[in-house]
C-alpha cells in the first residue's frame, strides 16, 4: 500500500483573502475527474464555508482529525481546524491573516513529523502581510527549514526547486538583489546544491543518474572572460568538483541557449545562478501547471507557483492547475519517501 493509500496530503491555507481557499475548494470538487489524493485542509470550517457560498461551489466541509481525512475526502472536504476564526475578505487580508497563514503551516510540518500525514502542500502566502505581523523568514522555504530543524535538531539546506514536466530548474541564490548576487554565489554553495538535488532527484523522484546543466552567471557564460570571470574562477570549478563526486554535470553553459526544446532533452535539471535566470524560462514554459518543490528537507513539500492573487479572490478567475499538480506530484513523491515514525 502507498502512502497516497495510507495517508492524507496536509494542505495550508496560505493567505486567506488570497486565492489559496479558492483554489483548495475547486480542487476538491475536482477530485473524481483528476483523481487527487486525498487530502485535508488546515484552517477555519466556517471561512472556507463562506468562500464556498461566493463562489457558488457546493462544496460539504466536515472537521476532521488528520487520521480521520482518508475516510471523509470522498463525500466533504476534510477541514482540520485552526484555533481562532479566519474573517479576512477576498482581497483584503486583515488581522487574521498572518496568524492563520503561519499556524497553519506550523500544523502541517508537525502533521508529517508525527507521521500523520504523507506530505505538505502550501497555498500561497503574502509576505508583505507577515512581514508586518512580525515574520522574520525570508519566506515558505527558510521557514520551513527552522520548523524542519525544531523538530528534528538537525539544520537542514533547503533548495527551492521548480518543476514542470517540460523543464525543471533550481536557482541556486533566491530572494536577493542582482547586486548581492555575485558577493554571495560560491562554488562551495554551488556544489552543495547540486549534490542535494542529485540526491532527492535519485530518492524521490526515482532518476538513477540525474543529469545537472549549469549555467553561467554572465552573458555568454562569461565569453572567456571577457564578460565576467566568475564562470572560470566560481561555476567551472563547482562543476569539476561534482563530476568528481560522480554527478553528471555540465557547464558553465550560456544560459541563453539552455532552455529550448532540443536543449533541454539533454538535462534532468537546469541550475541557475540567481533566481529570474531560473524562474523566467519555467514560468513563459509552464506557467499554469509548475510546482515548487523543496529539496533537503526530511518530508516532501510542494506547492503552487503562483502568489496569492488578491486581485481575483473570491470572484472564480482563479486556476486550480497548479495546485492540482502539486498535489499529484506530492503524493507520488510521498510514495518513494519512507514514512517518518510517529512521534513518540
Amino acid at each position: 500500500m502507498s502512502a497516497r493509500d495510507r495517508l492524507p496530503l496536509a494542505l495550508t491555507l496560505g493567505e486567506p483573502a488570497g486565492i489559496g481557499p479558492d483554489l483548495t475548494l475547486q480542487a476538491w470538487t475536482r477530485r473524481r475527474a483528476l483523481d487527487l489524493p486525498a487530502f485535508y485542509v488546515i484552517g477555519d470550517a466556517d471561512f472556507l464555508s463562506q468562500r464556498a457560498r461566493a463562489l457558488a461551489l457546493d462544496v460539504p466541509i466536515e472537521t476532521v482529525t488528520p487520521a480521520q481525512a482518508v475516510g471523509t475526502f470522498a463525500r466533504a472536504l476534510p477541514v482540520v481546524a485552526l484555533q481562532g476564526k479566519v474573517t479576512a475578505k477576498p482581497g483584503t487580508p486583515d488581522a487574521s491573516s498572518a496568524p492563520a497563514a503561519i499556524a497553519s503551516i506550523r500544523r502541517a510540518v508537525a502533521d508529517v513529523m508525527a507521521g500523520e500525514a504523507a506530505a505538505v502542500v502550501t497555498n500561497p502566502i503574502a509576505k508583505s502581510v507577515l512581514y508586518r505581523a512580525g515574520f522574520l523568514d525570508p519566506g515558505h522555504t527558510e521557514y520551513l527549514a527552522r520548523l524542519s530543524q525544531e523538530h528534528t535538531g538537525r539544520a537542514v539546506r533547503p533548495v527551492m526547486m521548480l518543476w514542470s514536466p517540460e523543464l525543471a530548474v533550481v536557482p541556486v541564490t533566491i530572494h536577493m538583489a542582482l547586486r548581492e548576487v555575485f558577493a554571495t554565489l560560491t562554488a562551495d554553495l554551488i556544489v552543495e546544491t547540486g549534490q542535494i538535488v542529485a540526491h532527492d532527484l535519485t530518492a524521490r523522484f526515482g532518476v538513477a543518474r540525474p543529469r545537472l546543466a549549469l549555467a553561467g552567471l554572465n552573458p555568454h557564460a562569461g565569453e572567456d572572460g571577457t564578460l565576467g570571470e566568475e564562470d572560470i574562477t566560481i561555476v567551472a570549478p563547482a562543476v569539476a568538483r561534482l563530476r568528481a563526486a560522480g554527478i553528471d554535470a555540465v557547464g558553465p553553459l550560456p544560459a541563453d541557449t539552455m532552455f529550448h526544446e532540443r536543449a533541454r532533452v539533454g538535462y534532468d535539471v537546469a541550475l541557475c545562478m540567481y533566481h529570474d535566470q531560473a524562474l523566467i524560462p519555467i514560468k513563459t514554459l509552464a506557467f499554469d501547471s509548475a510546482v515548487n518543490v523543496t529539496l533537503g528537507l526530511p518530508f516532501v513539500r510542494t506547492s503552487p507557483d503562483h502568489g496569492t492573487a488578491f486581485d481575483i479572490a473570491g470572484t472564480g478567475q482563479a486556476d486550480a492547475a497548479s495546485l492540482v499538480a502539486s498535489l499529484a506530484l506530492a503524493a507520488r513523491l510521498a510514495a518513494n519517501t519512507p514514512a517518518l515514525a510517529p512521534a513518540k
